[in-house]
Formats: C-alpha cells, structure tokens, sequence
C-alpha cells in the first residue's frame, strides 16, 4: 500500500510538473523534431522514463510501469499540441496504443519477439526430454560449488559471443538448474549472465554488433574528413573498453572470492540461509517441463538442438547479411565476397550487415524442430503432445513479450521527445581534454540507463565523441581511441543496468529471477566498476599513462576493493553445499 500511494503521489506531482514545464504550444514535426523538441520542452523530455524507472523499483509492477512511462510521455505530447488536460488523457491512450502497435510491426523487434518466444518453446521442449536436467547432471560433476558453477557460466557466456540476445537465452536456462542446485540465488546468476553479454559481444571481432560499430566509426571519421582503417581502429580501441574488460574480471574475483556486498549480499543469503532463491514476493516465470517418471534424459537431447541453434545462427548471420551487401552493391565487398567468400573480412562483414533478429528467429524454429523430432522419435511425447509443450514454452515467456514492447514504445516516446538530445545538449560540455573519455562514458551510461537503447546511444554520440577529440587535440591518437571507447562503453554500462533494457530483461528471464530484483542487486556492481573505469581507466588514459598499465593497476584495485567492502559468504555453514 505503501509503494502504490507514493506512485500516486509521484504520478500526480509530474503531471503537475509536466503541465507548468510546458509553456509552448506546439511540437515541431520538422526533421529536426527531436532537437527541436528537446529545446522547448527541456527538462519535461526526462519525466518518462524517470516516472517509469521510479515505479518499477517502488511498485515492482514492470509492465504497470512502463505502461505509465510510455503514457506520460504521450500525454507530455498532447499536452505540447494544445490539447486541452481533460481531452488529452484520452488521445494519449489512443497514442500508447499506437505506440506499441508500431513497437511490434518493426520487423527487427516482430523478429526479437518471435526469438525470445521460439527459444521458450525450445528449451520447453529439451527440459521435456530430460535433456536440460541430463545436462545438469553433467555440468554438476564439474560445477561441484558457487565457484566453479559460476565461472562455468561465465565461460559460457565468452563463448556464446555473438550475440547478447543469443548468450542470455541460451546460457540461463543451461545453467540455471546446476545454480539453483548449489544453492545460487538467482539474482547473482542473472548478474555473471548480463555482466557476460553485451559486455562480450560489444568487444567480439564476429558478432551481430560489429557492423552497427564500425558504420558509426567510420562516419564519424568521414565528418573530420579523416581516412581510416576502420577495423583496425575498432581492434585498437579494444583494450580501451575498460568497463567491459573489469567487469569480466570483477565476475571472476567475485566468484572466486565469494564476497558480496549490497543487495547482493543479502540475496546471497538468503538462499544460503533461507533456501529462498528468490525473494517471497518475487513474480517469476519458468517454463521448465517435468519429464515422464522412471525416464532419464539424454544429454544429446540438450546438446544437439542447442549447437544446431548455434550453427543456423552462424550460417544464417552469413548468408542474410551476404545477401544484404550484394543488393547494396559496395564494389570492393562484392569482390570480397565473390573472390574470398570464406575470409575473415568476409565473416566480419555479412555478421555485421546481418538481420539478426531473423535469423536468430529462424535459427531457434529449426533447432524446435529438431528437438520435436528427437522426443517424437524417442516417445518421450507424441507429435501433438510435443507441440503443445512448445506452445506452451513460448506462452511462458509472453509477459517478457510484452515487457519488451512497452520498453521499446517508451524508447520510441522519449524519441519524439527529443529526451537523448536534451541530455546531451545539458551534459556533454567539457573542459579539458583529459575530462572529455569520462564524461563520453558518464554521458552515454545516463543515456543508455534512460533511454533502454546502447546502440541508439552510439549513434547520437560517436559522431559527438571522435570530433571532439581530434578537435581538441588533433594529434594524440590515444586520446582518439580512449573517448572512441568510451562511447561503446558507457553505452554498455547504461544497457547492462536500465530496467527498460532488452538484454536486461532477457538476462533475468534466462535466470528465472525477478526483472527489479536483478537490476537492483547489480546495480551497486555496476557502479562500483563504472567508477573504477573512470578513476583507474578514462582519466589516466587521457593523460597518456599506456592501458597495459592501467588494466593490472585496476584489476588489483578490484581486488582490493572486493576484499575491503566485501563480506565473505560463510560457505561452512550450509551443510557443505557451497564447498567446491
């Protein structure tokens, strides 16, 4: 009662605000809206997302939350339209309803919904064939305790590289049974799960983000007027991407040293001392299927249909994105892909160019399939009886649906509002050179965090960042690559921890934990390494101090840092269940 009347209270005081902010009566619909709009309605354009961010972690409700986020920002609309009040509360309903009407007819997002959904059905399908608890069984004689299941999953989050959707789908449900047998809370799997995905994949020299990051390098180049080589540009910031590389290792010294601190702590043990992986409150779905009594699953059952996944992922990322480069026509990567079609700039570039959300669609229906046939085959289920298992692996995940549309409605809002524009025109302006990478980081970590989008984020600041940096000091190349870095950083920083993020959400769901509970027991993480990137990362690397300096200097600040605000989880007092 009391979380649901201070979001009333909340609820009331910005739409107060809102009104009082808006003082001019049009939204312009020019192609500069955005700018435009963030011009006039100034602090207004950061009411949506505060207001859905605010009373997500006060009413737990995400869907109620988005919901009201998205409206909020509609009715900020019409109310900048001259709607009258009265009048407006109804045209925004309508506009919400639009919103996310347009949010699913994207083919990229229909195709992320389809993903997710047909990823539920198949891994329904391979838990009713005993294939996830053979598999389970299988990792249990390596994964013995909370050490080694927890770097076991953050091995196989470095593997499933290509893609962060791909990686939080398939590396949760894999490993959640042997966490929960050890007696891992779920929030601190959902945590290596997220810290191992867009973190991984943002860096990978193959994956389905590589084209979108060298597209926005090689444009920012183009606006200096500079020639570059931009995949030896991208390899080169690599090393710079300081928050990515400490938060793997931050994974790591965690899971070795079994010290928590915050939130996380406390979820820890609980689990140990409760037997409560989630919190009682906690609204989580699974869709894990009992297997038949007295049958013992294959591992194969598991195995085979998640490497095929990762195979038709693989040939599909190669020959969609083939077939989008032939048709734009690029003379020197039509003769790449003619003369050399197996090569590795042949591989980087049809991965880049890519209709992921397609493919991984495609993938995951063929991969059912074959599962399908394998239980058929076995009698673990009949033909009809195994498509309603999918069907219902697929409805299991319908609130994670409808959590990503209202996310992208209100990242389509905050759009029209102009709210990224707002916040950059507000906080991008520096001082010094050696300010410049932090505050890209800073910046594009607050963007990301308000807005749910990293790669709208790179967008708008990566043809900010690299001018500013040659403009500042045209010749330190270290510099270039620092506040480069920064960009794709700080844009991961902000996705790994905003609740309206999809691979945030993905994360959670893959896990079996509540969406709020995750991102409030990582959060303090987050932070913790973001500040570090900073102090022990951007601000000396502008200075010029080498980065093979900095990274053991700030993977032993970590450490430290772990062991001086950390507390030991005392793994002997929970009938040696946590003993490795």
């Amino acid at each position: 009662m009391k979380n649901k009347a201070l979001g009333r209270r909340i609820l009331v005081s910005l739409t107060l605000m809102a009104t009082t902010i808006l003082a001019n009566p049009l939204v312009v619909q020019a192609q500069d809206a955005a700018e435009a709009n963030a011009e006039r309605l100034g602090m207004a354009t950061l009411l949506p997302p505060i207001l859905a961010i605010i009373l997500a972690f006060t009413t737990k409700d995400v869907i109620l939350s988005l919901f009201i986020g998205v409206f909020s920002g509609a009715y900020i609309i019409q109310l900048a339209s001259g709607v009258n009040v009265l009048m407006a509360l109804v045209t925004s309903f309508t506009a919400v309803v639009q919103e996310m009407l347009d949010a699913l007819a994207d083919p990229w997002n229909a195709g992320i919904v389809l993903q997710v959904m047909a990823i539920g059905g198949l891994i329904a399908l391979i838990s009713k064939t005993g294939g996830a608890q053979a598999v389970a069984e299988s990792l249990a004689q390596y994964a013995k305790g909370p050490v080694s299941t927890q770097l076991i999953t953050w091995l196989l989050g470095l593997l499933v590289f290509f893609d962060d959707y791909a990686n939080a789908l398939i590396v949760g449900p894999i490993m959640r049974p042997v966490s929960d047998n050890i007696g891992n809370s779920r929030e601190r799997l959902a945590f290596v799960i997220d810290a191992t995905a867009a973190p991984v994949t943002g860096m990978a020299l193959i994956s389905t983000w590589i084209g979108y990051e060298l597209s926005l390098i090689s444009e920012a180049f183009n606006m200096i007027g500079q020639e570059v080589n931009t995949y030896g540009f991208f390899l080169e910031t690599l090393p710079y991407r300081f928050y990515n590389i400490f938060m793997l290792a931050f994974v790591v010294i965690t899971s070795i040293t079994l010290r928590e601190f915050g939130p996380m702590k406390d979820a820890q043990l609980r689990a140990r001392d409760q037997g409560q992986l989630v919190e009682e409150d906690s609204h989580v779905e699974t869709n894990d299927q009992v297997v038949e009594e007295g049958r013992k699953g294959s591992i194969w059952n598991a195995v085979l249909p998640i490497v095929m996944l990762i195979i038709f992922s693989f040939v599909g990322f190669y020959f969609d994105g083939r077939q989008a480069l032939l048709a734009e026509g690029g003379s020197e990567i039509v003769s790449i892909l003619e003369n050399n079609p197996l090569s590795f700039v042949a591989i980087r570039e049809t991965f880049g160019a890519s209709d992921a959300s397609l493919v991984l669609f495609q993938s995951a229906l063929a991969a059912s399939i074959i599962a399908l046939i394998m239980g058929v085959w076995q009698k673990y289920f009949s033909l009809s009886d195994g498509i309603e298992s999918w069907f219902d692996g697929m409805k299991s995940l319908m609130s994670t649906a409808g959590v990503l549309i209202l996310a992208w409605s209100l990242s389509s809002v905050m759009g029209s509002l102009g709210t990224a524009e707002f916040l950059v025109s507000q906080l991008g302006t520096v001082i010094s050179p050696i300010l410049l990478p932090s505050i890209i980081f800073a910046l594009g970590s607050i963007i990301t965090f308000a807005t749910g989008t990293s790669f709208g984020t790179m967008g708008i600041l990566m043809p900010l960042a690299i001018p500013l940096a040659y403009n500042l000091d045209p010749g330190n190349s270290q510099l270039l690559l620092t506040t480069s870095a920064a960009v794709l950083a700080g844009a991961i920083l902000g996705d790994h921890s905003s609740p309206i993020s999809d691979t945030t959400i993905m994360s959670s769901m893959g896990a079996g934990s509540n969406l709020i509970h995750h991102v409030r027991t990582q959060l303090p993480y987050v932070l913790t390494v973001g500040l570090i990137s900073i102090v022990f990362g951007y601000i000396p690397s502008a200075m010029g101090v080498p980065v093979w300096v900095l990274i053991p200097v700030a993977i032993v600040v970590l450490v430290v840092l772990v062991y001086f605000i950390g507390e030991p989880i005392n793994v002997k007092d929970s009938n040696n269940i946590y003993q490795d």
